[in-house]
């Protein structure tokens, strides 16, 4: 019976949905895709700038500015300071993300969305095009650049996340965010094509595109997203569930003569407001997800950042075809993050689904490190482990999310959905900032084995941070199963 529930939900929530929200979520995933392909577009030229720095291969480049000087001794040097640019990057960007979190719940979210792009893409430009145009050697000046366009990415998620929740309920938040989820992979896919299609006439090609790109979605975006139903006269999904509820307690009258009739109106439309960050981090589950997503986003985004220089320096693969071929992580990621969202949906539960995949993620890694050495066992073992840690990554960050937005503990309040996505991520963004230092030094004293060893010991503790959701969601799951108990109202009792 739980399933056909859940499946009968699902099925009433998209009957509700317009033109509109087909639009809304064609924008908001192409915004933060947009946001993705100038990330990847780094990680993409990062080889290319490793030799750009040092002498060994500087002549290897036909840009006179950049044969003039270099700034290190040697590759490895480089390398290091490459993986320090991605941990101000991830600072920064976690940093912003507690801030942003809590001012996308008090300003206006289109607003934040469109600076966030505008001023992300004017950076990009700045570091990766002019700097290399204008033939710039310093180190701060790359320092400064890529901390304040993390601080301006970091305005992305929270404001598509809150946006998205403003439009789809959590009936169907499994089924819409499985798909939309997979925004990160496709801007990460885009980025990467783009890069790998100019790299020949010179990396400061592929950023000068791809920021051209994310500014133009920032003005797109100014013009046409619609941010809450209520705007185009359409009611919020948060609207339509008091109704119902409205009606259910309506009933409830005839047989409890002690409920008034008038407290239920009040209730029924009761004015939202923003809680604070401290009441958001004590909603339920906040704290075990934001910790067990700093493990997993620390392994995500070093596949994201690290892969295509693992595939050129670790495998000796051409750095075209290293770009290429990195997509295919992204493209299993897509696919998990799809079949995650759909199985928790009929399933009622999300934690026993993240988990599973967590456990095999482990599994995958080691084979990939030790087995991955052909184009094709690399090609297919990568697509299971993009599906293995997409897959959770991407339910965490956006429907768990979401669900924890709109909990129960919040008692009517709709304005936490940017400040909890906020908490998660920047959490998450925290672990994968130290991760992003600890790769290449990993890396220079012990070499790539190693580092998927710590990879391997961070999905585990990614696995472990959410036992107690697991054990809990599991057990009011057999319940549900047997007919004992709703889980829903269970879990709401408990909270």
């Amino acid at each position: 019976m739980g399933i056909l529930d859940s499946l009968k939900k699902t099925k009433q929530s998209m009957r509700q949905w317009t033109w509109h929200h087909a639009t809304v979520f064609i924008l908001t995933f192409f915004s933060y895709a947009f946001f993705h392909a100038c990330r990847k577009a780094f990680s993409n030229i990062k080889d290319s700038m490793e030799k750009s720095f040092s002498p060994m291969n500087a002549s290897m480049y036909p840009y006179d500015t950049w044969q003039k000087e270099t700034l290190f001794h040697s590759e490895t040097k480089a390398n290091v300071f490459l993986g320090e640019l991605d941990t101000l990057f991830l600072f920064a960007y976690a940093i912003g993300l507690f801030f942003f979190g809590m001012l996308g719940d008090r300003v206006n979210l289109k607003a934040m969305l469109t600076v966030g792009m505008c001023g992300s893409a004017i950076l990009t430009f700045l570091f990766g095009y002019l700097s290399a145009i204008l033939g710039v050697r310093n180190l701060w000046y790359y320092r400064c650049i890529y901390c304040l366009n993390g601080l301006f990415q970091a305005t992305g998620w929270p404001a598509t996340v809150a946006i998205m929740g403003n439009w789809f309920s959590k009936k169907s938040g499994g089924l819409v965010f499985g798909f939309w989820s997979g925004n990160a992979s496709t801007g990460n896919i885009l980025g990467s094509l783009i890069v790998a299609s100019v790299l020949h006439y010179g990396y400061e090609y592929g950023m000068l595109l791809n920021s051209m790109l994310l500014f133009c979605g920032g003005i797109l975006i100014s013009i046409c997203l619609i941010v809450h139903p209520n705007e185009v006269g359409l009611e919020a999904p948060s609207e339509l569930e008091n109704k119902e509820n409205f009606k259910t307690s309506k009933e409830g009258i005839v047989n409890n003569q002690s409920t008034s009739s008038d407290n239920i109106e009040i209730h029924l439309h009761q004015p939202t407001h923003a809680i604070s960050f401290v009441q958001a981090l004590l909603i339920p589950g906040v704290i075990p997800y934001s910790l067990s997503y700093a493990c997993l986003k620390l392994v995500n985004y070093t596949f994201f950042f690290w892969l295509p220089t693992y595939l050129s320096q670790g495998l000796h693969w051409d750095d075209s075809l290293a770009d290429k071929l990195s997509n295919f992580y992204d493209i299993g990621g897509i696919a998990g993050g799809i079949l995650a969202g759909i199985i928790t949906d009929v399933m009622g539960v999300r934690s026993p689904v993240v988990g599973l995949m967590l456990l095999l993620s482990t599994v995958s890694l080691y084979l990939y490190n030790a087995f991955g050495t052909t184009y094709t066992s690399n090609v297919a073992l990568m697509i299971v482990t993009g599906f293995l840690i997409g897959g959770p990554a991407n339910t965490i960050s956006t429907a768990i999310t979401a669900d924890l937005g709109k909990h129960e503990k919040i008692r009517g309040s709709a304005e936490a959905l940017s400040t909890v996505t906020g908490i998660i991520d920047g959490t998450g963004s925290i672990g994968a900032a130290i991760g992003q230092y600890l790769v290449p030094v990993i890396n220079q004293h012990l070499g790539w084995h190693y580092v998927f060893y710590f990879l391997i010991l961070m999905t585990a503790m990614s696995l472990f941070c959410i036992i107690p959701m697991l054990y809990c969601e599991l057990k009011q799951l057999i319940r549900n199963r047997s007919g004992e108990v709703d889980y829903q109202s269970v879990r709401n009792e408990e909270s």
